[in-house]
């Protein structure tokens, strides 16, 4: 069953708990200053239909919370808004982010949220409000704004669990492990998914703060619960666009460690290219010193029958000072030139 929890409030207060949608709809005629909340997880095309036509869901919302991997976003379809969130929790034991999905349905007096995910727990948000009924006193803007800052505050785990990620890779970086550009590739796609699912939150949450402080100038007289919502969201806000730059900053410092990265990389084949040069000049060198006496003794070694020098006293002396004369010479050479 995909109906997780279904509630009738009236005034911050459960009044009914029907165990079927059909009841609710009846229920909530009953009570008209109430409103329905919903909780579905992974529903089929036909529960979902049913809530639809019940509440006047548009069809291009609906197969879009049917479909899921939706962006963040928020649309309005008449009186209704439909809110896409992308919550994320940080696994410690896997050192990776996992994203899930809500879908939120916000009309006058309904909300049907929609989970594609285990996480967030939204029946620990439902909790929380029944515990505060001054906030669900403030009807289905009130519980946009609890499950809004409850993905908001999960947040924060992640911002940190990537901030020690990040730190881990600076010290990767100067150890030579070869692992450490693909960890920076990986991460670097995580940072991007969670840009991807907290930058929207920045316009989403000011559009509806700004539709309150609107509705709240149009009223003759403003009401205190509108007053107040503006001001929840406002501090929802303020830890959206903190978390934003912090990301905005990580994605950033990934970007110089994969600079930093290629540059360690080239470096270091440099300096094995230098080295392998040396190693070059130097076998190169005592080649051309020991090939100079082989040159020699190779000429004297032809067993010619004319050569001047066989017969020559000094010939044998001669032919062994000049072998080490011109390896002496050459070694002088390549030394001057630092090849030895």
């Amino acid at each position: 069953m995909t109906v997780i929890d279904n509630a009738i409030y009236v005034d911050g207060r459960r009044v009914a708990s029907p165990t079927a949608l059909a009841d609710t709809f009846e229920a909530l005629q009953a009570e008209p200053d109430g409103f329905a909340w919903i909780g579905l997880y992974r529903p089929d095309a036909a529960e979902l239909g049913v809530v639809a036509d019940e509440f006047g869901l548009h069809e291009l919302a609906v197969e879009d919370a049917l479909a899921g991997h939706q962006r963040a976003k928020l649309e309005r379809y008449g009186g209704i808004r439909f809110v896409v969130l992308r919550p994320a929790r940080y696994l410690d034991a896997e050192e990776r982010v996992e994203f899930g999905e809500v879908h939120l349905f916000v009309g006058a007096d309904f909300v049907v949220a929609i989970r594609h995910a285990e996480k967030p727990d939204l029946a620990s948000v439902r909790a929380r409000l029944e515990a505060a009924p001054e906030l669900l006193a403030r009807g289905p803007v009130g519980v946009l704004y609890a499950v809004v800052d409850q993905i908001v505050d999960e947040y924060v785990p992640v911002v940190a669990g990537l901030e020690n990620d990040i730190d881990e890779i600076e010290e990767q970086l100067f150890s030579g492990d070869a692992a450490v550009a693909r960890r920076i590739y990986d991460l670097s796609g995580e940072v991007m998914e969670f840009q991807r699912a907290v930058k929207p939150l920045r316009e989403m949450v000011e559009a509806i703060r700004d539709e309150l402080g609107d509705a709240a100038a149009t009223a003759s007289e403003p009401e205190g619960d509108e007053l107040e919502l503006r001001r929840a969201f406002r501090d929802v806000l303020d830890h959206i666009i903190r978390i934003t730059e912090r990301v905005d900053e990580y994605r950033q410092t990934l970007q110089n460690a994969l600079s930093v990265h290629a540059t360690l990389v080239a470096q270091r084949q440099n300096e094995v290219a230098i080295a392998q040069s040396e190693q070059t000049k130097k076998i190169s060198s005592w080649a051309a010193i020991f090939f100079a006496p082989s040159l020699v003794a190779s000429i004297y070694g032809m067993n010619f029958r004319h050569m001047p020098e066989l017969g020559w006293f000094f010939g044998y002396p001669f032919a062994l000072l000049l072998m080490f004369v011109a390896g002496f010479v050459l070694y002088l050479i390549f030394k001057s030139r630092h090849w030895l």
